[in-house]
């Protein structure tokens, strides 16, 4: 997503290199672009900042996308999260409505999935992240500490 506002900005330079209203539009671009990219980061959290949000923010709803299987794997589950499918997501999009004014956090087991999670619970209008890294990291980082 990064690399496309990246794309989009080099090309809108070179089409207006000799436009007089150049400073003003690229300008205007630059700043669209900014906000663009503080709300993609925004979307994201970390395994190390989630261990303390689980620990410090009673409120935080962490919502599991990976299957069944996934959870009886070795990596486990995270204790108190809401275990729903990536591909039963919008289908069972209301189970979820009670939490649509709380920080929820999206974990699949490498932060694939759940980047798909976040785009449908932000198409619904909830306060999503996406944990970057998934289980993987989280089990690799926080639970062998």
């Amino acid at each position: 997503m990064f690399s496309q506002h990246i794309y989009y900005l080099i090309k809108f330079w070179r089409v207006n290199i000799r436009s007089k209203e150049k400073p003003f539009k690229f300008l205007i671009f630059l700043l669209l672009f900014l906000i663009c990219s503080n709300n993609i980061a925004a979307q994201e959290i970390s395994v190390k900042k989630l261990s303390k949000e689980i620990k410090n923010n009673k409120s935080l709803v962490i919502l599991d996308v990976r299957t069944s299987a996934e959870l009886i794997g070795p990596l486990g589950k995270i204790d108190g999260a809401i275990h729903i499918p990536i591909d039963e997501l919008e289908k069972r999009i209301h189970e979820l409505d009670k939490y649509k004014r709380m920080d929820i956090a999206v974990i699949c087991r490498s932060g694939k999935r759940s980047v798909f999670g976040t785009k449908i619970l932000n198409s619904y209008g909830f306060k999503e992240k996406n944990v970057v890294g998934g289980m993987v990291e989280f089990r690799e980082k926080i639970i062998k500490q």
